[in-house]
């Protein structure tokens, strides 16, 4: 057993698990178990190279293993900001949409959006519309059909 090495492994395994507590994700967990495996090889008076292999090792393993599981339950992941939910959403048009004119308006989801036609067509207030897209502040739309669907 090397002392110096002990403290190292040791000191290693505090500043992890302080990284890990300071945070709100998990960043640094698998570095605590890396450290308790080469501590315990330390302990048995394992050569320091094999105490670097355990380390890495173990924290890889820790890593690969645990990291799918993490993120299914903690539900981290891509979510849809409140703009991108209203894209597949059907709107009302509250002002004549013109692209020509640049002018036309639709309210989605309660919010009222500056709207463009996707296809270029003058869609009168008052249509329903299918949000297409949004192109920075402004929703790209198409008119629903009103034909019956067979």
């Amino acid at each position: 057993m090397n002392i110096g090495w002990a403290i190292f492994w040791l000191a290693m395994i505090v500043a992890a698990v302080a990284v890990e507590a300071a945070t709100n994700q998990l960043v640094s967990i698998w570095f605590v178990l890396g450290g308790i495996a080469a501590l315990v090889a330390n302990l048995f008076g394992a050569p320091l190279w094999l105490q670097w292999v355990l380390f890495v090792a173990v924290s890889a393993a820790a890593l690969v293993c645990t990291r799918p599981l993490v993120k299914r339950l903690t539900g981290f992941g891509r979510q849809d900001t409140n703009a991108g939910r209203v894209v597949g959403q059907v709107a009302v048009v509250t002002q004549q949409i013109d692209n020509t004119a640049a002018v036309g308006q639709a309210k989605v989801l309660g919010n009222v959006w500056t709207a463009r036609s996707a296809r270029g067509t003058v869609i009168p207030e008052g249509s329903r519309v299918i949000v297409r897209a949004i192109e920075g502040v402004k929703i790209i739309v198409e008119e629903l059909s009103t034909e019956p669907q067979l």
